[in-house]
């Protein structure tokens, strides 16, 4: 049976030096393809034009490259959620000021759908470990097959 390739939508990267910077040097040859979004527009329109396998959504992420500096990551989820059928979606979010804030803040995210939330300064390990959990519940621990 022939396979086509995870597409991870990511959208990180819009930091520069991130970790997520070396993804798609990591994951091509294990057969993923990282469709990066440095935009909320960006990300929007890859999620309408491609098949999205995994999300990976920094909160903060800009709504435009070069322009609108709002935050734009919250608008990505719910364009996520509302595709069918809605992909597993790891969530950055930037240091909370409180455990309490970073409780409420991880139960809400849970709540909404969200697989795993991976706060910064975000390490390379960790991330790939992530989505490896991504792939083991979602896929059967295969990539999806065609």
């Amino acid at each position: 049976m022939a396979r086509r390739r995870l597409n991870l939508l990511f959208s990180a990267t819009w930091r520069e030096g991130g970790p997520t910077a070396g993804l798609p040097r990591l994951l091509d040859p294990l057969g993923v393809r990282c469709l990066e979004a440095r935009s909320g527009r960006e990300a929007a329109r890859l999620v309408e034009e491609e098949e999205i396998h995994i999300a990976l959504i920094d909160l903060e992420l800009p709504m435009e490259a070069d322009g609108d500096r709002r935050a734009a990551g919250e608008k990505v989820l719910q364009i996520l959620r509302r595709v069918e059928p809605a992909p597993p979606v790891v969530l950055v979010r930037p240091p909370q000021p409180s455990r309490r804030e970073s409780v409420r803040g991880l139960n809400d995210a849970l709540r909404d759908g969200v697989f795993a939330v991976l706060d910064r300064p975000l390490g390379i390990e960790p991330m790939l470990e992530t989505l490896r959990r991504v792939v083991r519940r979602h896929y059967s621990d295969q990539w999806p097959a065609a």
